[in-house]
């Protein structure tokens, strides 16, 4: 295993004296995560530049504009409860192959939809396979990749969402002004399809094929994977591992007193990850630009481009490159401060913004105020914070703190009240503008981000450099560590005297 103290092993506890190789088949796991990533982010960013589009053609409400946006992360959320069965009944890799099916399906229908309806099953359909990938691609990379470089591959994932948003800002404003939603929309079909491709040849994760009780299968992945390392003793160790949790875990036990504390960890951090508003951003940063003064929709797509799209990839890098060195609380927390102060400012800024569009003073400008200028700044600040640290290191995080025996059923619960809780900030941020103001919405966010510093600074351990079943065992030795200090509370009670301080 990898020690805390520094001596460098395998993942399931084999000698390793050197640093793994990034051969062939390894990079290829890399492949797997960026294009699953990639249609992940594309799916959340193009709605941006298609909504004007859609209003246009089927002169839609905020309600309904709401809808067709949300829907995605309505889907997602099915996706990723139904992907933990699935991840661990027919295996990781074909849940992937079975999210692209479903990517490509929702593509078809969103460009080819003749009513508002359809669009909307279509939505849902692409966000399905959002949910299912986000749960099958990141499981797969945590569990093919060493524990040296676990953190660097699953923040992989992050980085390529960026790079995905980034693609679909890009074609938003390459078409803009055709007025090419169907198109816009329809172009996912195209890294769907290359994922098909790319999974033929692929194995299914060690870990997994281990636990269906296929060893010859497991031990020639591994080789393929991993071949620098002493296969034999990793399988030795990994079927121990899983020995330990021979039985398959049912759905009450990932709610189980023993599972408690890595389920709260991973719960909290998917929560926190959306109401501190990054989908609010992604999804209708067009808007968000419109009002900041930015007139033209030419305007909208380049300001959304370049000042979220490109940002959000620039700085993931940073959470990709620094992850498995500076640890995942300092990122979580250094982010969490850059996003509270933007999102603060955002917010003051509108109270000018508000004030001008209010007094008709700013179709004399024909363009972005000051404030509104302030406001692009601020929203980078908060995109770049977020992209080193929220963004990526919750889903490596959650990818590493659940036994093997409940990971995939874990991880999808997690993933799913992500989801949900991003379809509760999509749904609602128009109506939230509308009754409280941007500047009210935005603090609110605001005051999101103060309160999951405080509770990540108190409940999120450090993960850095451990593998999986050395995570596991933390977990462990936590319950002793409760449960002899209750034992000592009750001894001291008992006998009629103090607790020791």
């Amino acid at each position: 295993m990898t020690t805390v103290g520094g001596t460098s092993t395998t993942d399931a506890g084999a000698g390793e004296t050197r640093p793994p190789k990034v051969g062939f088949w390894l990079l290829m796991v890399g492949v797997v995560i960026m294009l699953a990533g990639l249609l992940f982010g594309y799916d959340q960013g193009v709605i941006s530049g298609a909504l004007e589009g859609i209003q246009e053609t089927f002169s839609v409400g905020t309600t309904l504009t709401e809808v067709i946006t949300s829907w995605v992360t309505l889907g997602a959320l099915f996706g990723a409860l139904l992907a933990g069965i699935l991840a661990d009944r027919v295996g990781r890799r074909k849940t992937i192959v079975i999210a692209a099916v479903l990517f490509i399906l929702g593509a078809a229908l969103e460009s080819l939809a003749p009513t508002t309806g359809v669009l909307v099953v279509g939505r849902f359909v692409v966000g399905f396979g959002v949910g299912v990938a986000s749960v099958a691609a990141p499981l797969y990379a945590a569990e093919q990749a060493p524990a040296r470089l676990r953190g660097r591959f699953v923040s992989t994932y992050q980085l390529a969402i960026t790079i995905g948003i980034f693609v679909a800002y890009a074609v938003d404003q390459a078409l803009v002004n055709a007025n090419s939603w169907r198109a816009m929309l329809g172009v996912s079909a195209v890294p769907a399809v290359l994922l098909l491709i790319v999974m033929v040849p692929m194995p299914d994760t060690p870990r997994w094929l281990m636990k269906q009780g296929r060893r010859e299968e497991a031990t020639a992945a591994l080789t393929k994977i991993r071949p620098d390392v002493d296969v034999e003793a990793q399988i030795v160790d990994i079927e121990e591992s899983n020995a330990a949790d021979a039985d398959q875990a049912s759905w009450s036990e990932i709610f189980s007193t023993r599972l408690r504390r890595p389920l709260t960890v991973g719960v909290g951090l998917a929560i926190f990850q959306q109401i501190t508003g990054i989908n609010a951003i992604i999804y209708y940063a067009d808007k968000i630009f419109a009002a900041a003064g930015f007139a033209t929709p030419a305007d909208q797509a380049t300001a959304t481009t370049w000042a979220i799209g490109a940002v959000n990839v620039l700085a993931t890098l940073i959470a990709v490159v620094y992850v498995d060195r500076f640890g995942r609380r300092p990122l979580l927390l250094t982010g969490l401060v850059g996003m509270t102060v933007s999102l603060f400012t955002v917010g003051v800024c509108f109270l000018f913004i508000d004030d001008v569009a209010g007094s008709g003073e700013q179709a004399t400008g024909g363009g972005p105020t000051s404030a509104g200028l302030i406001t692009l700044v601020a929203l980078v600040v908060f995109i770049a914070s977020f992209a080193f640290s929220l963004g990526p290191v919750v889903w490596t995080v959650i990818n590493e703190i659940f036994p093997s025996r409940v990971r995939g059923r874990a991880v999808a619960v997690a993933t799913a009240i992500n989801w949900g809780t991003a379809f509760l900030v999509s749904q609602t941020f128009l109506s939230l503008v509308d009754k409280i103001g941007n500047t009210g919405t935005f603090w609110l966010f605001a005051g999101f981000s103060v309160i999951a510093y405080v509770w990540i600074w108190k409940k999120v351990p450090e993960t850095k450099g451990r593998s999986l079943e050395e995570i596991q065992e933390m977990w462990a030795d936590e319950r002793r560590d409760l449960a002899a200090s209750q034992a000592v509370a009750v001894a001291a009670e008992e006998s009629g005297t103090d607790q020791p301080r």
